[in-house]
């Protein structure tokens, strides 16, 4: 994996739009890695969201973390953990032990959910690495009736992860964009378009309130792109999830 860093990784995965509104879409000015990808040939993040299924959410009964296999299992075979990507593609000041994969120290600055400088130190982090789409909430949208191998993709598509302060991701719960956004108004539009990736590229649905939402927020920055990329839909065949 690249390492993409500070503005140069925010600059590859969208393009800003200045001004807020309504949602807060403002031109962001916190510097952070997000997910991996390009916005090249992706389009308008408010198009892409009509292109999304409406239907109800489906019950959470039969989820759990393992029916995504194994957490931060190494699907794009650089033997470094999924984790340990993440980290290294979104902190600054990065590092690590024993070689170049494990990251024992870094910082988040500034952290995008929150706005402020979190420091990371392994076995004591502030740091979460965020499923923006979260796996419960991919249950309940689409990802109950998929096979093993599509859902560890998802849980490990660096499209779909971002290093974030730790307390603020807790009060995102398995939130959508109808019932939770970073409260730095800033990262908004940046948040959501990514979301609307995921779901397009895995072909999970939203809600109706979900939709509107999402609608709401990126008409404030109408030229925010949708990001691309990240890893294939189907993980390895020697992945395997209860």
């Amino acid at each position: 994996m690249v390492r993409l860093r500070g503005g140069a990784a925010a600059a590859a995965l969208v393009l800003f739009v200045v001004g807020a509104g309504v949602g807060g879409c403002k031109k962001d000015t916190t510097g952070s890695a997000g997910p991996q990808g390009t916005a090249a040939g992706g389009g308008a993040a408010l198009t892409a969201v009509d292109s999304l299924t409406v239907k109800g959410r489906a019950p959470k009964t039969g989820y759990s973390r393992a029916r995504f296999g194994t957490a931060w299992a190494d699907t794009d075979s650089n033997k470094c953990d999924t984790r340990d990507d993440i980290l290294k593609r979104d902190l600054k000041n990065v590092k690590f032990t024993g070689g170049t994969c494990k990251v024992v120290s870094g910082a988040l600055d500034p952290d995008p959910y929150s706005g402020k400088e979190v420091t990371y130190k392994r076995g004591r982090s502030l740091v979460d690495i965020d499923h923006l789409v979260a796996l419960s909430d991919a249950w309940q949208k689409g990802a109950k009736y998929w096979d093993a191998g599509k859902r560890i993709a998802l849980a490990n598509d660096p499209l779909n992860l971002l290093s974030v302060d730790a307390s603020t991701n807790r009060s995102k719960g398995d939130g959508d964009t109808a019932t939770w956004l970073p409260p730095n108004k800033g990262y908004r539009c940046t948040y959501v378009a990514a979301q609307v990736a995921v779901k397009k590229k895995y072909g999970l649905w939203v809600t109706g309130g979900e939709k509107a939402a999402m609608k709401k927020v990126l008409s404030e920055c109408p030229g925010q792109k949708l990001p691309s990329g990240g890893n294939p839909t189907q993980a390895p065949k020697r992945f395997t999830a209860n």
